[in-house]
């Protein structure tokens, strides 16, 4: 397996001379940051023995943390996917896709702070409005929105995912309501409203529109069942990055190959580029700093949680019964000498004395 960390090697000095005009800070981070990740010449933590009578201490090479390396964060992904799944209401749930035409991708990625936050924004205005006109809902959505850059080729594609149950809470009547599992709303209607809401926000903010923006923008909806898997994938697909190292083929000569799964297909297809140019199609999705990529809104919005507990009694859910684990715990590390239990006492160490004995960190 290619590790994503020797390409950075190799290839960083090259892409920072070729595309210096569109290097951000936030690429320049990722790029220290990912090649030092679990390395020895990285950051280490100082570990103890919890046992008093061993005391032994290790030096464990710290995790990145960085949101697009493709070792991180897989703690945080199945936390996110067992909380997920344990506020899950007994309706029929919705994948809602919202897309961006290409004639906007430029202009977003030049502001990539505004417009993802105008783009969730109209996300959530219209659906609440749809929501709230609906003859069968008629009250407050809820929803889970999730914000994507990336085709299966890498290339710069942004969207939002939106996870949806077919249902609304009407708090004034006590009501709660929901739709059957084949129709949600018509995404015709869905993309025109959306479209407006966007270009008005967008003009609002002074954004310079281009002259060939289409008439006509893209909002797939479609129903996924009980959601799980959905929320399953979604989870997977939101911490792993955007790229996994096992889908990297080749890296010779200075070109670079990988692989992804084609949508119609669904067989395996290869893409070559050069090593400057694949850095460059991951930094496309390095995020602003801060900008958070998924948010949940109305009953589903992590405030809400007294009330999904109330509407979990009421409609008779018993939450544990849906979920595939209990929340996700992180791997004790161990002592090498006694098998205890260690804690971490010191993080950060650049510079960890020579001598020290090392264990595995996951």
């Amino acid at each position: 397996m290619i590790l994503l960390s020797t390409i950075i090697n190799q290839f960083r000095d090259g892409f920072l001379a070729q595309y210096q005009s569109s290097v951000l800070p936030g690429h320049k981070k990722a790029l220290w940051a990912m090649p030092q990740c679990r390395q020895e010449h990285g950051p280490h933590m100082l570990a103890q023995c919890t046992d008093h009578a061993c005391g032994t201490q290790t030096y464990i090479p710290h995790s990145c943390g960085h949101r697009n390396c493709p070792h991180c964060q897989n703690h945080e992904s199945q936390q996110w996917i067992d909380k997920q799944l344990d506020k899950r209401l007994p309706a029929p749930y919705f994948l809602i896709t919202f897309t961006l035409p290409k004639q906007l991708r430029d202009l977003a990625w030049r502001n990539q702070k505004t417009v993802y936050s105008l783009l969730f924004a109209c996300v959530q205005d219209t659906l609440k409005t749809f929501t709230g006109n609906d003859k069968r809902l008629g009250g407050e959505a809820g929803f889970t929105a999730m914000l994507h850059t990336h085709t299966r080729t890498l290339d710069y594609h942004p969207h939002i995912h939106v996870l949806m149950p077919g249902a609304s809470i009407d708090k004034q009547a006590g009501l709660w309501r929901k739709k059957g599992p084949k129709y949600l709303f018509s995404h015709k209607a869905l993309a025109k409203v959306f479209r407006a809401k966007m270009l008005e926000a967008m003009v609002e903010q002074k954004l310079k529109m281009p002259k060939d923006c289409p008439g006509q923008w893209v909002v797939d909806c479609k129903g996924v069942g009980n959601g799980n898997k959905a929320i399953i994938y979604l989870g997977r697909y939101l911490y792993r990055g955007v790229i996994r190292e096992k889908d990297i083929l080749k890296c010779e000569d200075g070109m670079v190959t990988f692989r992804y799964l084609h949508a119609k297909s669904g067989k395996y297809r290869t893409r070559t580029v050069n090593g400057a140019k694949f850095l460059y199609l991951l930094m496309l999705h390095v995020l602003p700093k801060g900008f958070r990529r998924t948010r949940c809104y109305g009953f589903l919005h992590p405030c809400s949680k007294k009330l999904i507990r109330f509407l979990q009694l009421v409609l008779r859910v018993n939450p544990i019964t849906m979920i595939s684990s209990k929340l996700t715990q992180r791997t004790p590390i161990t002592c090498p000498t006694c098998g205890a239990k260690m804690k971490i006492i010191q993080t950060r160490l650049f510079k960890p004395p020579p001598l020290r004995q090392n264990i595995c960190c996951t």
